[in-house]
C-alpha cells in the first residue's frame, strides 16, 4: 500500500472517498463505490458487514495494511474500510494495487 498512500490522501482531499464501515456500506448500497479497501486487522463483524454487500456486486476490493495505516492514508483515525467513489482515482488504485477489475471502473453499474 505504500505507493498508494499519496493517492488515497489526494482522493480524500478531492472528496472522493467514503471513510469507515458505515460510509463504505452506504456507498456500496447507493452504487457509488468504485473500489473498496479493507484493513487486514478489521474485526470479523466489520469485515462481514462490508463483505455481505460486496458479494452481491462486482466492485473491486482489496485487503490492505492495518486499520491505523488505512486511517492514516486518508487522514483520519483508524478505519476498517474505505470506499473510493471517483472512477479515475479507483482506476489508478486498481492499477497500483495490481488488482484484477471485476467490472469496468469507468462506470458504476453492476453487471
Amino acid at each position: 500500500m505504500p505507493e498508494s498512500v499519496g493517492l488515497l490522501g489526494m482522493a480524500r482531499r478531492a472528496g472522493a472517498i467514503a471513510c469507515g464501515t458505515g460510509s463504505t456500506r452506504r456507498a456500496l448500497k447507493e452504487g457509488r463505490a468504485r473500489l473498496v479497501l479493507l484493513a487486514q486487522d478489521a474485526s470479523e463483524a466489520q469485515r462481514g458487514k462490508v463483505m455481505n454487500l460486496l458479494r452481491h456486486g462486482d466492485t473491486p476490493r482489496a485487503t490492505v495494511g492495518t486499520r491505523e495505516a488505512l486511517g492514516s492514508a486518508v487522514g483520519s483515525a483508524p478505519v476498517s474500510a474505505v470506499a473510493v467513489t471517483d472512477k479515475q482515482f479507483a482506476k489508478e488504485l486498481v492499477t497500483r494495487l495490481g488488482l484484477e477489475r471485476r467490472v469496468p471502473v469507468e462506470n458504476g453499474t453492476r453487471r
